[in-house]
Order: structure tokens, then C-alpha cells, then sequence
């Protein structure tokens, strides 16, 4: 069985966490899977967003500790060699050309968190989990920081980090980190009508939105205008834009 699904239809790359006995958890496999899955939504034209989910009950319980352990004998150089395949990943999602929604049931709790918060938006059901659970076993969630202190306050990073507490789907929602909460009922159907309703959007335009909030992170104010306005006008050329113009001006 493949770790990981892939599967593309009607602009939308559906990626499926295929671990379900152990919880979708992260190993080298599925690390590696997951990565080239990720390419291949991006080389496609006609894909327009990517969601990414698990299967089974959980969307991912985190690293595979027994696949990843490399014993008491692994160096510094050992454990950096497997964080930066990770941090890769993260990264992947992060700066994917198009719009990336994970879609969380059951747990996401470490690695499988960080997957959901390098994600560009995520949904959840009510009866869902999220959390960094890292601290208790004596480890930091150092990659993920990174992204997480860019979705919520420092305040809120730092105590879901320092205390290692998952928390529920709404107060997920309640500190900005989550998009949408769905009721356990209306979760597929909440899911398929987000991803096809921003499927329905100019593609142009939702590549350039992603490519402006990268370029800007940590700029000035000065230079974030910059970039915007070159944005702005780049987004203007663009077929999508001119036949939006086209259609405004016939009302």
C-alpha cells in the first residue's frame, strides 16, 4: 500500500495520508512520497489547489519515533540530516505555487501539525485535534516555530509549545490558527465545496496572492508596498484579469 495517494480532478490535487493503522505517522517513505506528490501538483497546469488529508480517523499523529530512531549512537549530525528532510517538506508546502488546504480529522499532533501549519489554510471538524506535543518527550518542535509564530501571537506559540497540550478544533479557531470548523456531518461536503469554491478562483491570481505574502514576510513597510505594487501590476496583464475587466465593464 502507498503511503501516499495522489489524485487530480477538476483542478483540485487531492494528497492522502495513507498510514491509517499507525496513524498516518511520518517516516522516511511517506516523508519522501509526500514531497514528490507535492512536485507533481506543481508541475501540473491544470491543478489550481491541493489538499492534502489522512486517512482513517487521524490526519496525523506526528514523526514514526520507532521508523525515525536512530538509537542513543545517532550524532548531531544524524538527527540534522533527518530534521532537514523534514524542515524540506514544510518548506515544500510553504512555497507551492498554488494555494494549500489541509483538511484535519481526528489528531494532528506534531510533524502531522507542522504539515497542517506550513499548510496556507486549514479546515477541521469539531471533534478534532491539534497540537505540538514535542516538549514531553524532552525535544523541541523547533521547524514548525517558524511557521507557527507567523499564525498566532508569540504568547499563544509559546504556551503551545512549552506545554505540549493539543487543543481543540475551536479554539484552534478562536487564535487564528484554523480557517474553518465544520460539524463532524458536514465535513465532506464542507471540505469539497471550500476546495472547489477557491478552485473557481482566478489561478493567476491566487498564485501571485501566495507569492506576494512570501516575498513580504519580514519586509519593511516601504518595501512590502514595493512589492505589492508590482504585484498589483503583474497581476493586471494576466489573461484572468483582463477577461475579469472585460465582464465588469459589460455590467
Amino acid at each position: 500500500m502507498p503511503p501516499v495517494h495522489y489524485h487530480a480532478e477538476n483542478g483540485i490535487a487531492s494528497i492522502i495520508l495513507n498510514r491509517p493503522e499507525k496513524r498516518n505517522a511520518l517516516n522516511a517513505e511517506m516523508i519522501a512520497a509526500l514531497h514528490e506528490a507535492l512536485d507533481r501538483a506543481a508541475e501540473d497546469a491544470a491543478v489550481r489547489v491541493v489538499l492534502i488529508r489522512g486517512a482513517g480517523q487521524d490526519f496525523c499523529a506526528g514523526m514514526d519515533l520507532v521508523a525515525l530512531d536512530r538509537g542513543n549512537d545517532a550524532s548531531a549530525l544524524d538527527h540534522l540530516h533527518t530534521a532537514r528532510r523534514v524542515a524540506g517538506l514544510l518548506l515544500a508546502i510553504r512555497k507551492h505555487p498554488r494555494p494549500v488546504v489541509a483538511a484535519v480529522q481526528g489528531r494532528a499532533l506534531g510533524g502531522g501539525a507542522g504539515i497542517a501549519t506550513a499548510a496556507d489554510l486549514i479546515l477541521m471538524t469539531t471533534t478534532a485535534w491539534i497540537g505540538y506535543p514535542e516538549v514531553k518527550i524532552g525535544f523541541v518542535p523547533a521547524m514548525v516555530a517558524a511557521l507557527l509564530r507567523r499564525a498566532v501571537s508569540e504568547k499563544r506559540m509559546f504556551a503551545l509549545l512549552a506545554t505540549g497540550e493539543s487543543i481543540p478544533a475551536k479554539e484552534a479557531l478562536a487564535i487564528g490558527l484554523v480557517n474553518r470548523v465544520f460539524d463532524e456531518a458536514d465535513f465532506e461536503a464542507g471540505v469539497d465545496a471550500y476546495v472547489h469554491g477557491l478552485a473557481e478562483k482566478s489561478a493567476s491570481a491566487l498564485t501571485l496572492i501566495k507569492s506576494l505574502l512570501q516575498q513580504t514576510d519580514g519586509m519593511t513597510l516601504e518595501k512590502a508596498l514595493e512589492a505589492g505594487a508590482q504585484i498589483n501590476a503583474l497581476s493586471r496583464t494576466t489573461e484572468d484579469a483582463k477577461e475579469g475587466f472585460a465582464r465588469f465593464l459589460k455590467k
